[in-house]
């Protein structure tokens, strides 16, 4: 019988392709469904540190505003905020969700800087979450600001956070990292145990008739796969982390590739939010039917069989695969 169970993070999973952090972990039922339709995981939307920095200041503001006025005057409401999601509101949700599911439900924490917003990592671990994807979620735009500056404060962040809970925690990554493979391993060492490759990062536009910026969400397609793809090729087996692969998870050919490349889990989201839980069913009805048909008993026994240390030539994830992709055009009729 086919085997289509994977751990991540020390989580035992039914299949490998979890739905990643995107707003369909918003509404109980609708994670319900996604449960039926046989994802294994959800990981849900996260919760950003300007949104727990602004609920503290803006809780301190209307603790003290309007101190030296009349009693009458303290039965004023607080204006409402810029962000709609608060940090207990998030806590709400989290809660809510583990008892609504049976599969394991994944906390996200978004932020870049040590501070004390980062005590909300235990408080997800209390709320229930079974781990704790930190999205290092950041574009430096400082030309004063060194890679070397940027890395160190992360992974402080890493270890901050790590200090604070028992739970697994795994780290979403942006794939604009100088070395990538020693960042990696740095952020094992901080107690990372996980790396998810890689956040998106959505880009603006130009309305060239309003002259104004344009903020456009564009899902991600098959294409989007060949990054992550590589990289978690290159980094399987030099460190000692569970990884996963998101962006580009459309199919179950994007899983295979994902567990190939030495990933423990492929997440989606764009192909979700795009057709609903019904395209569940069919990329793991695939899967299994394509792993019978090459003989294949489990995902264990295919994960990292692809990696850049198993391959005939390693050398492809590097710099000879852009000679010899050059070169080919060349050759084209």
């Amino acid at each position: 019988m086919t085997n289509l169970s994977t751990n991540y993070l020390g989580l035992k999973l039914k299949n490998p392709l979890v739905a990643s952090a995107s707003p369909l972990s918003k509404k109980l039922e609708t994670a319900k469904r996604l449960e039926d339709a046989g994802i294994s995981a959800i990981v849900m939307y996260s919760l950003f540190e300007e949104q727990i920095i602004h609920e503290t200041l803006e809780l301190d503001h209307y603790l003290t505003r309007g101190s030296d006025s009349f009693a009458e005057a303290q039965t004023y409401l607080p204006d409402g905020g810029m962000y709609a999601i608060s940090p207990e509101k998030y806590l709400n949700q989290l809660a809510a969700l583990k008892k609504a599911v049976n599969i394991p439900v994944i906390a996200s924490l978004n932020g870049v800087s040590k501070g004390g917003w980062t005590s909300y990592a235990k408080k997800m671990q209390e709320a229930g979450a079974d781990a704790l994807e930190l999205n290092l979620y950041f574009l430096s735009t400082d030309p004063e600001l060194t890679s070397s500056e940027l890395e160190n404060s992360q992974v402080e962040l890493v270890e901050e956070v790590r200090s604070a809970i028992t739970i697994p925690l795994a780290v979403k990554l942006s794939p604009f990292v100088t070395a990538l493979p020693h960042f990696a391993k740095r952020l094992a060492g901080a107690g990372a145990n996980g790396l998810v490759l890689f956040n998106r990062f959505y880009q603006p536009d130009f309305d060239l008739e309003e002259l104004d910026i344009i903020h456009n969400l564009e899902l991600s397609t098959s294409s989007d796969l060949r990054l992550p793809l590589r990289w978690v090729s290159i980094l399987y087996g030099k460190v000692n982390v569970d990884f996963a692969l998101t962006s580009g998870v459309h199919t179950a050919k994007d899983v295979i590739k994902a567990m190939m490349a030495g990933a423990k889990v492929a997440m989606t989201a764009s192909s979700l939010l795009q057709n609903g839980e019904q395209a569940v069913g069919p990329i793991l009805s695939e899967i299994e039917a394509w792993m019978k048909e090459r003989e294949y008993e489990s995902i264990e026994q295919m994960q990292g069989s692809m990696s850049q240390m198993n391959v005939r030539e390693p050398a492809a994830f590097e710099r000879a695969n852009y000679m010899k992709v050059l070169s080919s055009w060349r050759d084209l009729p």
